[in-house]
């Protein structure tokens, strides 16, 4: 799958930019064609992917009345990279977080909790793998500070020193909040001043999507919230304000599982494994990756597109640049899941195998989010 159109059309990493153009920042550019404002807020819903809230939308009505578009997420179509797209305004392939877990160094980091991915105790790796050593490029906040703009970052009061905030979302005040009312609350207060810009991010749809089901009774009543949420966030915003509502990834109900941990034909010649169920980045022994991209083709067959390192990255999967320190975080096979397959590992992970939903692919379901705009 050739995803370098995907790319040229829009992308989650050219929303900050865009709304930094409409701020007066200089040398941002405006790629999306978003109204220009002296407030513009920026909320992260996780897991909104466009064909869900297209399938929901009568439980979702004031997001559906907004003006609406698709984007497209990005490669993998997962939380970590996502952020780190939205908060950089740069592609995978140049900042670097190319997926949920990937080797960096000798270590295999989950981005999320910024800590070895598997084998035992976790392990703290922000000292050994440094947030802004690892993600060096300033982010679109940092470009937003400097000027003028005031930044303020609204998210989980425990993500305030997390290696993901660390190194994607860097620049701005961070506002830890509780619930959708402290969010409400702390949106308004960041937008106070004129020529201000508020990213906020909720987690809540993501999660009830992994455990019960994208679609599920409780996903819908918990988009029914979120989109009570976004109309507070709506009203309450001053005069001569924007916001603007996206996603990191949608996501797919998992049918047939392949169990990485007891399917020797997946094992031979692999070194370790990282990404996750849908979305595999396979680092091989010396020498032996062809025998393994060999391998996990014959194996999956129809269930995931696999493709080697250099294939993955010729055909635009990672963006139109990957830079050469990024190349070793990608596996030297990937492995994108087809329908609702997914490669698990029930052994290593045995909660992330469990998950009901998944994604991380590169189908519709997962890679195309929306952008929402409301104006005051």
């Amino acid at each position: 799958m050739d995803l370098a159109q995907r790319y040229a059309a829009g992308t989650l990493a050219d929303v900050v930019p865009s709304a930094l153009a409409g701020l007066g920042v200089p040398g941002e550019r405006d790629a999306l064609g978003l109204p220009a404002a002296e407030r513009v807020c920026v909320l992260l819903v996780d897991g909104l992917g466009w064909e869900l809230l297209r399938r929901h939308a009568e439980t979702a009505p004031f997001l559906s009345s907004l003006a609406a578009r698709p984007l497209t997420a990005g490669f993998p179509s997962t939380t970590a990279t996502s952020v780190a797209s939205l908060g950089t305004g740069l592609t995978p392939g140049e900042h670097g977080v190319v997926g949920y877990a990937f080797e960096a160094g000798r270590d295999v980091l989950n981005v999320l909790g910024w800590r070895r991915h598997t084998g035992g105790k976790p392990i703290d790796l922000r000292q050994r793998v440094v947030p802004e050593q690892l993600q060096p490029r300033p982010t679109a906040f940092e470009r937003a500070a400097a000027a003028g703009v005031g930044v303020c970052v609204v998210g989980p009061r425990d993500q305030r020193d997390s290696g993901l905030t660390r190194a994607a979302l860097r620049g701005g005040e961070f506002r830890g909040v509780h619930a959708f009312g402290d969010l409400v609350s702390a949106v308004g207060a960041a937008l106070a001043e004129p020529r201000s810009l508020c990213y906020a991010y909720h987690a809540d749809l993501d999660l009830l999507g992994h455990v019960h089901g994208p679609g599920s009774e409780p996903w819908c009543f918990q988009l029914s919230f979120v989109d009570r949420l976004v109309e507070a966030i709506a009203g309450t915003l001053p005069a001569g304000s924007a916001l603007v509502v996206t996603a990191d990834h949608g996501m797919v109900t998992v049918g047939e599982r392949v169990d990485f941990d007891t399917t020797p034909a997946l094992q031979a010649g692999v070194r370790t494994v990282g990404g996750e169920a849908r979305a595999r980045h396979v680092y091989a022994s010396d020498g032996a990756a062809p025998d393994v991209l060999a391998a996990w083709r014959e194996t999956l067959g129809e269930r995931a597109w696999v493709l080697g390192r250099d294939e993955a990255v010729a055909a635009g999967w990672f963006g139109p640049r990957v830079n050469a320190e990024v190349l070793p975080r990608i596996g030297d096979v990937v492995a994108a899941a087809r329908g609702t397959a997914a490669v698990v590992r029930t052994e290593a992970e045995p909660r992330l195998s469990r998950m009901t939903g998944q994604h991380g692919s590169v189908t519709d379901e997962e890679l195309v989010v929306p952008l929402l705009i409301a104006r005051r």
